[in-house]
């Protein structure tokens, strides 16, 4: 049997953010989720933001993804339903879900290539994969595989980013293999990029060199600690100041977070030879990479989807003190004002970093 959370009741409907094509997105009233399969499990969204590729979504920068689709991709839950094959999971559970819905059986999944499951396809919530997390409730299918239990004495504040930009950001950091002692440059100061120098920190650098052209951004780096310089490339020479303070050389290790061919040259041209480029980013294009120019520098270049496995080690760093991402939430309001989040997010007004959607206020 079923077991359902006692004392709340769920109507037929719910509110959700739906995406119709480009420029056709908005608040709708959709069907309410139910058990399809047996290990489903149904969550009310306790907590979700804005990530950068749900406003490409919104926009028709992600062109691949189907129609109609409820956006969202980064959120926790409270667990109100489960359905009878669910082991882990149980009523009034509070999780973070991760990006990506797997299987966790085929090959791709054995090798910890979530993001390329078999049976999913790309299977990310509120992209390709199963209706996203900017609603009053979602579906969860194949819940234990990718929900995570957070701990009593952190919230769904503390944890929310798990799921996708610090993942992504620990991953980029991971990439690029950094040594204590190191220098390095992150090119794109947005949510990821924050969170790689904040994962980069962790590693002892010498130095993190935080690049973007927006102000407010290279602002918060600053004052969140997890930068030691801020590069601005519309009036600084980012590659020079970087090869003035490494002897001539160039950075150890540089991570792209902003997934575009500009940024892409800086940190290709920042990277001392010998050294490493991670990137941790969707391209929206394709990118050049100069080899011809530089292919005696034995420069290695990663770049990937963030494993799944990664969340519990954050959630841990996250209750020992060791990552902190609180900084990134300027901006919170229920899904009520979501559509008021889109453009000031969207459009990088206010200072805004991250836009938190909480519940629906009735």
């Amino acid at each position: 049997m079923k077991e359902k959370l006692e004392g709340i009741r769920m109507d037929d409907t719910m509110k959700a953010m739906v995406y119709r094509g480009p420029g056709r997105y908005g608040l709708e009233d959709v069907p309410a989720p139910v058990i399809l399969e047996p290990d489903d499990v149904i969550g009310r969204v306790t907590l979700s933001s804005i990530s950068g590729s749900d406003v490409q979504i919104v926009h028709g920068g992600l062109p691949e993804v189907r129609t109609p689709l409820i956006v969202g991709h980064e959120f926790c839950a409270e667990i109100m339903e489960v359905g009878p094959a669910v082991k882990s999971l149980n009523v009034g559970d509070r999780v973070v879900v991760s990006c990506v819905a797997f299987c966790g059986e085929c090959r791709s999944c054995r090798q910890g290539l979530h993001a390329r499951c078999e049976k999913t396809g790309f299977g990310s919530f509120g992209m390709n994969g199963p209706d996203g997390g900017q609603a009053e409730y979602v579906r969860l299918p194949g819940a234990d595989r990718y929900c995570f239990k957070i701990p009593e004495s952190l919230t769904f504040q503390d944890v929310l980013f798990c799921g996708d930009v610090l993942s992504a950001g620990y991953y980029g950091a991971e990439m690029g293999d950094i040594q204590r002692g190191e220098t390095v440059v992150v090119v794109g100061a947005g949510p990821v990029g924050l969170c790689a120098m904040a994962s980069a920190r962790l590693r002892e650098p010498s130095r993190i060199i935080a690049v973007d052209t927006n102000p407010y951004r290279l602002d918060a780096a600053l004052k969140a600690g997890v930068a030691d310089l801020a590069l601005n490339p519309v009036k600084d020479r980012v590659v020079e100041i970087v090869q003035g303070l490494t002897d001539g050389r160039g950075a150890d290790k540089t991570i792209e977070c902003a997934g575009m061919q500009t940024t892409f040259d800086i940190a290709f041209q920042a990277v001392r030879g010998g050294g490493k480029i991670a990137t941790a980013s969707i391209f929206q294009k394709p990118v050049t990479v100069p080899l011809d120019a530089a292919w005696g520098r034995n420069i290695s270049l990663s770049w990937g989807f963030a494993p799944i496995d990664r969340i519990p080690k954050l959630i841990r760093l996250i209750e020992e003190g060791k990552i902190n991402t609180g900084f990134l939430c300027t901006h919170q309001a229920p899904l009520n004002d979501i559509l008021r989040g889109y453009d000031i997010f969207g459009n990088r007004k206010d200072g805004c970093l991250k836009w938190l959607v909480t519940p629906w206020e009735h």
